[in-house]
């Protein structure tokens, strides 16, 4: 369903704007590399919610202080608060869980260029 979706955003888009379908089409691989992973996770794929959290974090911290003297101590503070996100993502709670990660190794999705070999291959035999 994903794929049909794309197919018809180009579809629509090839009359009015056909740079952005092509653009488009030429990176059809990269847009729908999220249907190689299992459904249960594409909600966490297309997210960005960890990065801005973490982005309000740093911001929260730096507005505290207001004024560095340097900019070793705006690295040192940026620094600490990364090494305490790292430490609660180590410990606490997974934003994706272990057994959906290897699950999500399992599944293989065969390039254009494979499938293109394997028919060869096929033929030939």
């Amino acid at each position: 369903a994903v794929h049909a979706q794309f197919d018809r955003v180009l579809n629509a888009l090839e009359e009015k704007l056909p740079a952005v379908a092509t653009h488009l089409e030429t990176a059809r691989a990269d847009v729908l590399a999220f249907t190689g992973f299992p459904k249960e996770i594409w909600r966490q794929l297309w997210s960005n919610n960890p990065q801005e959290r973490l982005n309000r974090e740093i911001r929260r911290r730096t507005d505290v202080v207001g004024i560095f003297p340097d900019r070793g101590s705006l690295s040192r503070l940026v620094g600490a608060v990364l090494a305490e996100q790292h430490d609660e993502w180590i410990e606490g709670r997974r934003y994706l869980g272990l057994d959906v990660l290897s699950r999500s190794r399992l599944t293989l999705v065969p390039t254009e260029k494979e499938e293109q070999t394997t028919e060869l291959g096929a033929l030939s035999a």
